[in-house]
């Protein structure tokens, strides 16, 4: 990949890049799905594929202080029924990646997003689904064929596009939303969803090349300022009622495939 140095970066382009750090840090802990705009922060910044490797680390920084915030909100029969279909996927973006341009994975991550999106409100609006508890198993639906199939593809699509564009997060707060979750379920679950996802897609992104030792150097200043932003998104998430927190959530799943079909 094109090598990548804070030398590199002007004043401006690292107060964007450490601005996008911090959101980072806040949809982890708060509204999930809003990193999109991070995402199209550092493509705007970096090289469109180079760009992927620097974030996958700031990802991850996130996903530990999440995982820390709301490991005890995590549903595991919900993670185990996706990582076999999300493995799937990450195979998938990992060959897609191979001979697709910046120009087709912006248009096809965009497509999908928006899509889902679509699909989400429709089927929200045609019944309003009951209420478990915090990582409660009722509503995740996979206990039918249908909800099986839903998880499958799901889980397929997030880990493609987890690879592709490091946004597999607006595909699954989409799936944990359509699936009954709570707010503190739905963080937690997510939260070690994507620590496990990221962490295994640390090996193909460093064999595409798009980690290397000068975007690791660039990380270890970026991780600085997801700090904070994961303490605000704490702290804003118990002031955010249920269905203004599922509001914000596909509202930023719809700005951001807007971002990369425009971009």
């Amino acid at each position: 990949m094109d090598t990548i140095t804070l030398s590199h970066l002007t004043g401006w382009q690292f107060a964007a890049l450490a601005f996008a750090a911090l959101l980072v840090g806040f949809s982890k802990t708060a509204v999930s799905g809003a990193n999109t705009v991070s995402l199209a922060v550092f493509a705007a910044v970096l090289p469109a594929r180079a760009s992927t490797g620097v974030l996958l680390p700031v990802l991850i920084a996130g996903d530990v202080l999440a995982v820390l915030t709301y490991r005890r909100h995590a549903h595991w029969p919900t993670l185990w029924r996706l990582f076999p279909a999300v493995g799937l996927g990450v195979v998938v973006g990992t060959l897609f990646l191979v001979w697709a341009d910046d120009a087709i994975v912006r248009t096809s991550i965009g497509a999908i997003l928006l899509f889902m999106s679509a699909v989400t409100v429709w089927r929200r609006r045609r019944a309003e689904a009951p209420e478990p508890p915090d990582g409660a198993d009722a509503g995740d639906g996979t206990a039918t064929r249908a909800g099986r199939v839903k998880a499958r593809s799901y889980g397929v699509l997030g880990g493609f596009t987890t690879m592709v564009a490091n946004a597999g997060g607006p595909v699954m707060s989409l799936y944990l939303l359509s699936a009954g979750f709570r707010k503190l379920g739905f963080l937690g679950t997510s939260a070690f969803f994507f620590l496990i996802v990221n962490v295994s897609k640390l090996p193909f992104s460093a064999g595409l090349g798009l980690i290397d030792g000068h975007s690791l150097i660039l990380d270890a200043v970026l991780v600085v300022f997801v700090v904070p932003g994961a303490f605000l998104g704490k702290w804003a998430v118990n002031r955010i009622n249920q269905r203004l927190f599922e509001r914000l959530v596909i509202a930023a799943t719809v700005v951001g495939g807007l971002q990369l079909l425009l971009t």
